[in-house]
């Protein structure tokens, strides 16, 4: 595989960090999101097959599904270099630029959080992505003002959100691959957890596996965040293998309850239960729980309408039969009829 580059061009070190040991590095070693593992590996092979560039591909889910891993994959089957960098942290034409005319032919450019680029950033990345060029403005508003058009290589421009709808259609209808990420059946979990637990030459038993999965919110990240977490409590208890009791003991120290509720998805439910059944608005839900509108959106929500907890409706938030009886039951409430 060729050496990815940070935002600044620069090679990264070769030591990979904990969570890049645990990343699969091939497509072969991906576990789950089977549909579209198939799909790109069709791609992949026929574009190396014809000696062409990889269509541009854009990845929408919640985040810690795998966006980051399946883009270092494609940059590593296509034999390219990967140049990333954050949507946020693009703020200027001549910073997009910049790392444009680094790439060579081949080479895949992973934006993150692609949504969040400015308008004037999507208009770069129109003819960039379609023409392989791109017009810089020099003397900008000043009496020379003139433009220079720059020839690109052709790449491989990888995006990846968590809010498809905040992009403008055109700029979605450029990527020739769009693949969206399901949360993860808890088998497919179990085995993450154990591929995981050789790389880390840890054990965990058969019955410790599924119950550390079943609680880690459908999602990779966290389930290998509380694998760690679980190794580090039998180290410090000298046990060697990871069993159940390990687990239930480090989940409840983490305080995340049998459904991977966290403290602030039971707040949500709990501020939605205490308005009596009445939908709860995102500005009301962020003023209540002292969080940002769009870390409820993105982090919290989709779980929470995935689990059948709550529901989004025009007027805003309301709690579900499962929602409600399981809020109750945190609360340590009989049913009532508060919530009708």
């Amino acid at each position: 595989m060729e050496p990815e580059l940070s935002i600044d061009g620069h090679q990264k070190p070769m030591e990979m960090g904990l969570d890049d040991q645990l990343r699969p590095q091939v497509l072969d070693q991906f576990i789950g999101q089977e549909r579209l593992v198939e799909n790109l590996k069709i791609a992949i092979r026929a574009a190396k097959k014809r000696c062409e560039c990889l269509d541009h591909v854009l990845f929408c889910g919640p985040p810690g599904l795998g966006k980051t891993t399946l883009a270092r994959i494609i940059a590593s089957e296509m034999g390219s270099k990967l140049l990333s960098a954050n949507g946020p942290a693009l703020t200027k034409p001549a910073e997009l630029a910049s790392i444009l005319t680094q790439l060579e032919e081949g080479d895949v450019f992973f934006l993150d959080e692609i949504h969040r680029i400015s308008p004037t950033l999507e208009e770069y990345l129109y003819s960039a992505m379609e023409d392989f060029v791109i017009d810089i403005i020099l003397d900008q508003g000043g009496p020379n003002s003139r433009s220079v058009r720059i020839d690109l290589p052709r790449f491989t421009l990888i995006g990846a959100t968590t809010k498809e709808g905040s992009m403008q259609a055109p700029f979605r209808d450029r990527f020739g691959i769009f693949e969206r990420l399901k949360y993860y059946h808890q088998d497919h979990l179990v085995q993450i957890l154990n591929r995981s637990s050789r790389i880390l030459e840890i054990t965990i038993d058969e019955a410790a596996a599924p119950c550390l999965a079943s609680r880690s919110r459908g999602t990779p990240r966290v389930a290998n965040r509380f694998l760690r977490r679980v190794r580090d409590l039998a180290t410090i208890e000298n046990v060697s293998i990871l069993n159940v009791d390990m687990v239930e003991k480090t989940l409840t120290m983490l305080e995340i309850d049998p459904l991977g509720l966290q403290y602030v998805d039971r707040k949500i439910l709990e501020v939605l239960y205490e308005h009596g059944g009445r939908a709860v608005g995102l500005n009301t839900l962020a003023v209540s729980l002292g969080e940002d509108k769009a870390t409820i959106e993105d982090v919290y929500e989709p779980f929470l309408i995935q689990q059948g907890l709550i529901q989004k409706t025009a007027q805003g938030r309301v709690l579900t039969d499962r929602g409600y009886t399981h809020i109750l039951k945190i609360l340590g409430k009989s049913i009532d009829r508060h919530f009708e």
